[in-house]
């Protein structure tokens, strides 16, 4: 056989290789590039989870600890203010109905409701200007304000993680991923309807 054709034939069977090797390329980024993503996706949104569930435990712990101060403020407003019996009862029933809601969306409605009837048991401070004085009430006051700011910082950084995961999961094509998964959307810790914000609860009291 000519040298010419050796070398011909040499050339077709590198062409015939090289063409073979980008089919197989082609192949196997067909395979594993949706393997990648999913994996990639998959884990992306079990970051999110656990980030969301991660901060409303920092809620749950902040809120526990204002649910603690209760029954020493309640005891010390009943001091001063007795008859100003169904505002220290509400206070008291809500903060129960807090500690007893067994899902995410009743502790977040009973959190409001709690709020509200502790705005107004503190509203009812400002006629009592002796209890506004006493020692015991300042010092928890103080307790309940630092409280509450870190309340209103782990809700709006809940509240920032939910958005992320929500919007993640219901995104094409990663809501393919989530339905398979498992994840559905997760509740904001919002104002109930009607409402413009999360009531808020006042410790600036005015000085007499």
């Amino acid at each position: 056989m000519p040298i010419t054709d050796i070398r011909d034939t040499e050339t077709i069977n590198a062409e015939l290789k090289r063409k073979k090797y980008i089919k197989i390329g082609i192949i196997l980024l067909i395979i594993l590039v949706p393997i990648i993503w999913y994996v990639a996706t998959y884990n992306s949104l079990i970051t999110m989870d656990n980030s969301v569930e991660a901060k409303w435990q920092q809620v749950e712990v902040q809120y526990q600890r204002r649910m603690d101060l209760i029954p020493n403020l309640v005891n010390t407003v009943k001091g001063y203010a007795s008859f100003e019996q169904k505002v220290i009862t509400d206070v008291t029933e809500m903060r129960s109905r807090w500690q007893s809601a067994s899902t995410r969306e009743d502790k977040i409605s009973a959190a409001g409701d709690f709020e509200n009837a502790l705005g107004r048991l503190i509203a009812v401070v400002e006629n009592y200007p002796d209890l506004k004085a006493s020692k015991n009430f300042l010092a928890l006051q103080d307790e309940l304000a630092n409280t509450e700011n870190k309340i209103a910082v782990e809700r709006q950084r809940y509240n920032e993680a939910v958005r992320d995961y929500n919007i993640a999961i219901n995104t094409i094509p990663a809501n393919i991923v989530a339905q398979e998964m498992g994840l559905t959307k997760k509740p904001y810790f919002e104002a109930k309807t009607g409402s413009q914000e999360p009531a808020k609860v006042d410790f600036n009291f005015s000085k007499s």
